[in-house]
């Protein structure tokens, strides 16, 4: 193990946390030195020296091998965490230790479940530095890692590797070297896009970036207490749900939209499954609502399903009504919503549309092999064939996530939470959607939860951001090791 190197590149991912520490302070000041800057100010000089201190006594890092690089990325994101969480802990208020962790770990996994009763009484800084964690994770510290990393070091290929799926790399077709900065373009061209359109439609500059951080990074955090729908504008509504669901898109197709100005790129099958089952989705959801949920107008409905349908699938978890008493129909398939989500190579979490079809196809292929056994089936995706070890990686994923949320949601329930928070909660927390259902709805919290179910929701969190494999991997290392 190459400690040197893996601190090194660790310290690298703090100082992008000590970068928005500072400009958290920032806003702070601007706002008259709000009662965050203090906490803020502790925090980016603990921050910056524990990301700055491994360069005092490393001249140059020796090269990483593979199992140094599931490591380095395993410790980026619990140190991000940990040094994310003390700005909460020492401002005070709701922010007890468990809940300072669980908003810290829910910020930088995009999930955008919260604790706070009352967000608006957060200081804007505080606020800012909570929309951060969004963007920081959103894009992936070991994104934010590789854009200061030389393009010659083997490294980069390494964490490309590891923190993008063998999916979204191969939609993006372009060189590692290139995927990274395509990813960056994408990711704050959104960020800009959403940031003047919120503004333009009547959001405050400070509520436009915050959204846009958490818009772009599929996030959720809001600066309101009753997220969008406190701006009550179907405008914002709009806005708000097609840039969540371009957001949940491919971030290499929405650059090669730009790059060849045709929307041929949108031409294939998973981003007609996904836009697809939104429509349907959104169809049930309403239907259900307008005949069990007492809705009296079809529009309302059409806006309150789409709307919530987007939001799951996306993982931002906005919300402009309350569906914690919707019919259980709606329920079920904001489940299904939240289970799957938007595409791989975005910024969602989830199973990944992406899997969910070739798996389906893998599933339709086993039928016609058994009815002709001689035939020769192949499974395609796009006119593209994809080899068995690819299926076979996407169905155990698949099959490794469901015992997650299976042992998670018992481990949850012996905590003494009630069995429709506790699926519900799990599911969200490992797709990083955000809300549940029920008491878990778009907007209530996870204040009234048990400690450990906090800790078994953010470990669940993480479990799902970095897609499960690195964590075993490195606690297999560490077995491993003690034998």
């Amino acid at each position: 193990m190459n400690v040197k190197a893996i601190s090194t590149n660790v310290g690298k991912a703090l100082l992008v946390s000590a970068l928005f520490m500072l400009l958290s302070m920032i806003v702070s000041l601007a706002d008259g030195r709000d009662s965050a800057f203090v906490p803020l100010l502790i925090s980016f000089i603990i921050t910056l020296l524990v990301g700055a201190f491994p360069f005092v006594f490393v001249r140059k890092a020796p090269a990483l091998t593979m199992r140094d690089g599931f490591l380095t990325i395993v410790l980026a994101w619990v140190l991000s965490f940990v040094f994310g969480m003390m700005p909460y802990v020492l401002w005070g208020g709701e922010f007890t230790l468990v809940n300072a962790w669980f908003e810290s770990v829910s910020g930088y996994t995009t999930t955008g479940s919260t604790i706070l009763n009352d967000i608006e009484a957060l200081p804007k800084g505080l606020l800012f530095w909570r929309s951060s964690t969004h963007y920081i994770g959103g894009l992936g510290v070991v994104v934010f890692l590789l854009l200061v990393m030389p393009e010659a070091s083997p490294y980069r290929l390494k964490l490309t590797n590891m923190e993008l799926s063998s999916l979204s790399k191969e939609g993006y077709r372009y060189k590692s070297s290139k995927v990274i900065w395509i990813i960056t373009l994408v990711y704050v061209g959104l960020t800009l896009a959403i940031f003047f359109s919120l503004w333009a439609a009547g959001m405050t500059p400070f509520d436009a970036i915050n959204h846009a951080f958490s818009i772009a990074a599929t996030g959720g955090f809001s600066t309101r207490n009753l997220s969008i729908g406190y701006y009550n504008s179907d405008l914002i509504n709009v806005i708000v749900l097609f840039y969540m669901a371009v957001c949940a898109l491919h971030f290499g197709l929405i650059f090669a939209v730009f790059a060849t100005r045709s929307l041929k790129p949108m031409n294939n099958a998973v981003v007609k499954y996904y836009f697809g089952s939104i429509a349907v989705m959104s169809l049930a959801v309403m239907l259900s609502l307008k005949f069990q949920g007492g809705y009296e107008h079809w529009g309302r409905a059409l806006m309150d399903s789409s709307f919530t349908v987007v939001s799951y699938m996306s993982t931002c978890g906005f919300a402009i009504c309350d569906n914690s008493m919707w019919p259980l129909l709606a329920g079920v398939v904001l489940l299904f919503a939240a289970f799957q989500c938007g595409c791989s190579g975005s910024t969602t979490g989830g199973v990944k549309v992406d899997r969910i079809l070739i798996s389906c196809k893998a599933i339709g292929n086993e039928v016609r092999r058994r009815l002709y056994p001689t035939s020769v089936i192949q499974t395609r995706l796009s006119g593209q064939h994809l080899p068995d070890s690819a299926v076979n990686s996407v169905m155990m994923y698949i099959v490794v996530y469901i015992m997650v949320i299976f042992v998670s949601v018992l481990a949850v329930m012996l905590t003494g939470t009630d069995a429709t928070s506790a699926v519900s909660g799990v599911i969200s927390s490992v797709g990083s959607v955000g809300p549940g259902l029920g008491e878990l709805g778009c907007l209530d919290n996870y204040s009234a939860q048990p400690a450990m179910a906090k800790f078994i929701f953010s470990l669940d969190m993480f479990l799902g951001r970095v897609e499960i494999y690195p964590v075993l991997i490195v606690v297999s290392m560490i077995f491993n090791r003690r034998k």
